[in-house]
């Protein structure tokens, strides 16, 4: 069974074109930007998220060491917070100054805290907002938790850093031997159309094209499995 080739053609087009729309649609849909994060569903919104929450956990633990120093310096913990605000940089300073304004509107310090930790979403900030709000009901020394966390979340990100230079290679691999196939094909029907064309006009080659793209899928998302590994 075979096709023409001008239907072919004409297939191709509108089947790209409604491809780059789906993903376009897909990717960037339902992207809601709320206190400089991203509210959405779609993996352009989770990506931008994670993203930025990366950044503000890598910040993370020199502002805990700023409010530490603060509060040996004798600054309360609001103080300290300001510190933050004022000497930080974007991400992390902007929620402080967000954290900033709810108090001064006058929301519960607890409550604020616990805002901070949703809208962010981080897990070390979690801990942090948890061992504040402990800190406060029992009295604890609340410079020796940020210095012990700091030092946590440091050794942790420096754990995560190595992971991602060893598994480097393993996410080029995976990337080179994805694309070869489509590259090759490519280039291949733009040097010999002759020879390419009746292929993709015909049954079998739609068959083999169609199980060539499930079995690139499939070995991208078994390298994926591979290399991500959870510190």
């Amino acid at each position: 069974m075979t096709f023409e080739p001008e239907i072919v053609k004409w297939s191709i087009a509108i089947l790209s074109a409604a491809s780059a729309g789906g993903f376009a649609w897909y990717f960037g849909s339902g992207i809601k930007i709320k206190a400089g994060w991203q509210n959405g569903d779609s993996p352009l919104a989770r990506w931008l998220d994670g993203r930025r929450r990366a950044k503000f956990d890598e910040q993370l633990p020199e502002a805990l060491s700023t409010m530490s120093n603060a509060l040996r310096a004798g600054f309360s913990i609001m103080q300290a917070f300001d510190t933050v605000a004022e000497s930080g940089e974007s991400p992390i300073a902007d929620e402080f100054k967000i954290l900033q304004q709810q108090l001064r509107l006058g929301m519960g310090f607890e409550e604020s805290l616990e805002s901070l930790s949703k809208r962010v979403g981080s897990e070390d900030l979690s801990l942090v907002t948890m061992a504040i709000a402990i800190s406060r009901r029992t009295g604890g020394n609340v410079t020796e938790i940020f210095d012990k966390i700091s030092d946590t979340i440091r050794g942790r990100q420096k754990i995560e850093r190595k992971v991602r230079t060893l598994t480097a290679q393993g996410r080029m691999q995976g990337l080179i031997v994805s694309a070869m196939p489509i590259v090759l094909g490519g280039i291949m029907t733009a040097i010999k159309p002759d020879m390419m064309l009746p292929f993709l006009c015909s049954l079998p080659g739609v068959v083999a094209i169609a199980a060539m793209i499930a079995l690139i899928v499939a070995g991208w998302l078994m390298i994926r499995k591979i290399i991500k590994i959870d510190v």
